[in-house]
């Protein structure tokens, strides 16, 4: 079987059996080690937009404002019941519906469920992120915030690119390294939408909640962009 791979200049994903990249055309190195699925390098000169990436993520719950509360509401709901547990398949299966939503493909309420196909790594995920968060946390805030924006594309890169909780990590890590100061701008932009959505009666988290994942979303399109077959697999 042919094994997925990503070229180390531009970050398309390409297969072992080609030898130079189809989009930068740079020769991509050969060795058995490409098995080991190597790790995403994004591409050079990315930068943060967190207000036009959150507009986005707006614009596109207001257009499916009812089923986006309804998602908002179990996933709030769970979460409460089995803290820790079920965080990261359910970001994983939010992702899913925000993806298919930007992709013009037909969603429904159970997307939010198929982000228990990858169940273990998402879990690992969420459960390796809070760690580093809170040992960040105890070195200054500002730290602990730089990590949590490290890694807010983790759960994409499992959903879309197949990658299991520790590559996904390094692939998260490697796109926001190119703007360190502006993505974790994104991320407090995200955390005032949600202070704002708490401050309205609790209520507004149902629409902040969906706001900031599909921002997240937006921003991965933008930056890594969707494999063309993932709304088909998941």
């Amino acid at each position: 079987m042919i094994r997925p791979m990503f070229c180390h200049s531009c970050g398309t994903q390409v297969t072992t059996d080609v030898q130079f990249c189809p989009t930068c055309g740079q020769p991509l190195a050969a060795s058995p080690a490409t098995a080991a699925a190597p790790a995403y390098v994004a591409r050079g000169g990315l930068t943060a937009r967190p207000g036009a990436w959150v507009g986005a993520g707006w614009d596109l719950v207001k257009a499916d404002m009812g089923n986006y509360v309804l998602l908002a509401l179990v996933f709030i709901a769970l979460n409460g019941m089995v803290p820790m547990i079920l965080q990261g398949p359910l970001i994983a299966g939010f992702h899913i519906y925000c993806l298919k939503r930007l992709l013009g493909r037909q969603t429904d309420f159970g997307d939010l469920f198929k982000g228990f196909n990858f169940f273990v790594p998402a879990l690992v995920a969420s459960l390796v992120i809070g760690l580093f968060t809170f040992a960040g946390s105890l070195l200054c805030l500002i730290p602990g915030l730089v990590v949590m924006a490290m890694y807010k594309f983790t759960y994409l890169f499992i959903v879309d690119k197949r990658m299991d909780f520790w590559p996904a990590m390094q692939a998260s890590h490697n796109v926001v390294r190119n703007d360190y100061f502006g993505f974790t701008m994104f991320l407090l932009l995200m955390a005032l939408v949600n202070v704002l959505g708490a401050l309205c009666c609790i209520v507004g988290l149902l629409v902040s909640i969906p706001v900031t994942v599909a921002a997240i979303t937006v921003a991965y399109q933008e930056l890594v962009g969707f494999d063309p077959q993932t709304p088909d697999r998941v």
